[in-house]
């Protein structure tokens, strides 16, 4: 005999609902439910002074700014240069594109302590591109301009394979319709291209900020890892678990963790709006 009390309806003629929601849920649990579990249970045997000390003290809240800074700014970075880098590769055809289009995921090929060990030896004192900034006065490695770089580096493809599909879906017609209508370059891509490809673009740059949260292999080479200036919460979380610190360690996670769900339920509801009024309009 068979309970249901409407809350799960499968929605395909395919047998098979049961197992599949079952492998479902177990897998979520053990992957993602009953680890996150673990670390808010962890941190409520924590006393409220024993974890308000651990997750604000001067050096903590110095990590926390520096990581959601740089995250950001790389994010929102990757959002426009992964639009131009996207619509390149949909919209033409040159010498090289499969190339180029390759190159574009070579970020999830290199181990990210590959990544670091490159740019930090780039962007040195003595390195191809350092030795020219230097002369400008402008030093990137053991600063935050070089964290951001690394994070740059490592996030670009989230947003531009994101908006690849998205604009592949955009027909030319429609822009060459816009356009005998009397709308301009701007109005077209204001009017036309951007309501479309605004809920992929804000997936992009949510992906390319969660990832850059949570970026330490890249991170640790190129920063310098300097109490106060360079360092960034994952490495600090690290610092602390090698020094058996797990009470600070899991103060700052949760932290970390509770900030980063709440943008990005933030990114949700902006992006669902965003579906439903374009759905309103088409209708």
């Amino acid at each position: 005999m068979r309970i249901n009390f409407g809350i799960l309806k499968p929605k395909s003629s395919i047998p098979g609902f049961g197992l599949t929601m079952g492998y479902t849920v177990f897998y979520l649990s053990v992957i993602v439910l009953i680890p996150l579990s673990a670390l808010f249970f962890k941190s409520f045997s924590l006393g409220w002074d024993e974890f308000y000390n651990a997750a604000t003290s001067t050096r903590v809240i110095a990590s926390y700014k520096l990581t959601f800074i740089t995250s950001l700014i790389a994010a929102l970075v990757n959002t426009f240069f992964g639009l131009i880098v996207a619509w390149c590769l949909v919209r033409y055809d040159f010498f090289g594109k499969k190339l180029f289009d390759a190159v574009i995921d070579l970020p999830f090929a290199l181990p990210t302590a590959v990544t670091g060990i490159a740019l930090a030896t780039l962007y040195s004192s003595n390195g191809w591109f350092g030795e020219y900034l230097k002369y400008f006065d402008i030093k990137v490695v053991f600063t935050p301009i070089g964290i951001t770089i690394a994070l740059i580096f490592i996030t670009l493809p989230f947003v531009v394979r994101t908006l690849q599909p998205a604009l592949e879906e955009i027909q030319v017609e429609q822009e060459e319709a816009s356009a005998s209508l009397g709308a301009n370059r701007w109005q077209t891509f204001y009017l036309v291209i951007l309501p479309t490809i605004f809920p992929a673009l804000i997936t992009g740059f949510a992906l390319s900020f969660a990832r850059a949260l949570g970026e330490y292999g890249s991170v640790v080479f190129i920063s310098g890892n300097m109490p106060m200036k360079t360092e960034i919460s994952t490495l600090l979380i690290v610092t602390k678990l090698e020094q058996y610190d797990y009470t600070g360690a899991t103060a700052i996670a949760v932290v970390m963790l509770v900030i980063s769900f709440v943008m990005l339920l933030v990114i949700n509801i902006l992006q669902r709006w965003s579906s439903r009024r374009r759905g309103m309009e088409a209708i």
